[in-house]
């Protein structure tokens, strides 16, 4: 049986989506935002749960309509909370990034997009080097109104911005 453990926010109310939609065995990890912070305590209790329950496929999950993502492009009401000014500043980066590359696809999804590739990234480095190679990791992004998963745009994609000076 295929086994998968979901990183999602609580703001989003996933569990029940992803549970009805996806038929295997499932773990979440709930973060506001995703905001995760993969330090070793965190990774030891990754690396055991991977381990112990032959998860093979691991998925960044967010909503285009995440209150906090939303608050992250907006007017930050929530920066005062525990373990999202990272977030925050990672979604403005990104979200500058997107204007200076131009991107003509839909900014909010490329900003997802973005972020989600960094916390992928993030994990890659952090995750024990014997599991990283049988893992495969991903990023999808729900649109409630469509009903519908959405897999991130890749990384080649979601260029990183560079300037010459």
């Amino acid at each position: 049986m295929n086994k998968s453990l979901y990183f999602i926010c609580p703001t989003d109310y996933l569990e029940p989506v992803i549970n009805k939609t996806f038929r295997h065995k499932k773990y979440y990890y709930a973060s506001l935002g995703n905001s995760v912070s993969f330090d070793g305590a965190t990774m030891r209790e990754i690396n055991t749960l991977i381990k112990n329950k032959d998860v093979r496929n691991i998925s960044f999950v967010l909503s285009t309509s995440n209150p906090i993502i939303q608050d992250a492009l907006g007017n930050q009401e929530f920066s005062h909370l525990r373990g999202v000014k990272n977030v925050y500043n990672e979604i403005k980066k990104q979200k500058e990034h997107s204007k200076a590359l131009g991107q003509t696809v839909d900014p909010n999804f490329c900003i997802l997009s973005y972020y989600l590739n960094h916390k992928i990234k993030e994990l890659q480095h952090e995750l024990n080097s014997v599991l990283r190679n049988d893992i495969k990791i991903n990023g999808v992004v729900y649109n409630k109104q469509e009903n519908r998963f959405t897999t991130i745009y890749t990384s080649l994609i979601c260029r990183k911005y560079f300037s010459l000076n």
